[in-house]
């Protein structure tokens, strides 16, 4: 069977967990924590970088920064993991769906302005699939109305909107290192505070609600409880495992978009035929090939693929159930308008292996397979 997804590994990390181990310091903020703070600083442009437990845990600490409070509205995409949700609905918000645009699977900027309450505090933008959403216009929509951003950038990482990397263009940006990330620690996260204004706070939400990170610069001789907060640290030897995979980020990326390449020049033909549609990458975005995907006609054609492929020994994704359809959505939240394509689309799309090292026999066998479902 060719996997879905097979985690980075480049070599190195089992030398630099060793080094951790040696250390004696394992625990949150180590050497290696310190290393990828500054690698993805220097990568990302960005001035503050922490390391979190996960990218859910990155989102709540977005909560936190933005103050949520219970009767604030949050508006976002319905078309997207659980946790972007979550993490506002654990401070008391009301979530506000607003649909999607079908070409990038992105939220439809178009339509956020509509959605606007006095009630609303914050909006979530996710870069699905690495593609950026059109961020100008989300941005100048969040200024016009006094508004926080808080970019879901779980599968952003290397890639951009207009040069920018995703995640450093709203007030907060999040990233995921779960093993399905185009790099990976297992587990993992990290929060890019690009509001000054919440440099200092985020330190201290992020180690339980104490002023530990400056204790320990030297700042202040005492530290204690200040603010709210959790233990977002994530241990050393999970750092010393991304570290490895930062260092080569360029190449596993590259690798990557080659990959992606040769899917979507592959497929063409089906395209030209009407039998699919591939990914729309908007010219002023550069994405990071964190995924492929293909869209079929519609849901029961999408299941007919996935049990195919199965019997051909490749191993083919959807995800996302809309979130405003879930039991806890219709309870947490509301959609705003009308669900023109979050549904339809989401119902379409189905994902093909891609991961770093994926072999082009391995590319070959899975585009062959899709074109003899097809009958191409």
């Amino acid at each position: 069977m060719i996997p879905f997804n097979t985690p980075p590994f480049v070599g190195k990390e089992l030398e630099y967990m060793k080094q951790a181990i040696e250390s004696k310091k394992i625990c949150g903020d180590g050497e290696f924590t310190k290393k990828c703070h500054k690698l993805l600083e220097q990568q990302t442009g960005c001035e503050k970088v922490l390391l979190t437990t996960s990218c859910s845990h990155a989102l709540e600490m977005s909560s936190l920064l933005t103050q949520i409070k219970p009767g604030d509205e949050v508006i976002m995409p319905s078309y997207t993991f659980v946790s972007t949700a979550n993490a506002f609905v654990l401070r008391g918000a009301t979530i506000v769906f607003v649909d999607i645009r079908p070409d990038t699977m992105n939220i439809d900027e178009t339509l956020i302005e509509d959605a606007i309450t006095s009630k609303t505090k914050a909006i979530v933008p996710v870069h699905y699939a690495g593609v950026g959403c059109e961020m100008d216009t989300i941005m100048e929509i969040a200024r016009k109305h006094n508004l926080l951003v808080v970019e879901d950038a779980a599968q952003g990482v290397m890639a951009y909107y207009k040069d920018r990397a995703l995640g450093t263009i709203g007030d907060v940006g999040c990233y995921s290192f779960h093993e399905t990330k185009n790099y990976s620690m297992g587990e993992g996260g990290a929060v890019l505070v690009n509001n000054k204004d919440m440099y200092e706070r985020s330190e201290i939400v992020r180690e339980k609600g104490t002023n530990r990170s400056r204790f320990l610069r030297g700042q202040i001789d005492k530290y204690t409880w200040v603010d709210v907060g959790s233990s977002y640290l994530p241990s050393d030897m999970n750092a010393a495992y991304l570290y490895a995979q930062l260092e080569m980020a360029e190449e596993i990326n590259n690798n990557r978009l080659a990959s992606w390449k040769k899917y979507y020049d592959a497929f063409a033909e089906l395209e030209e035929k009407g039998l699919v549609e591939r990914p729309i990458i908007p010219a002023e975005c550069r994405h990071n090939a964190h995924m492929f995907y293909l869209k079929v006609r519609d849901i029961e054609q999408r299941s007919e693929l996935i049990s195919y492929l199965k019997t051909k020994g490749v191993a083919a994704v959807f995800h996302y159930v809309p979130l405003h359809s879930a039991e806890a959505g219709l309870r947490f939240g509301r959609f705003h308008g009308e669900d023109k394509f979050t549904t339809k689309e989401s119902e379409r799309l189905l994902r093909l292996p891609m991961y770093y090292g994926l072999t082009d026999e391995d590319l070959d066998h899975v585009v062959e397979s899709v074109k003899s479902f097809f009958k191409v």
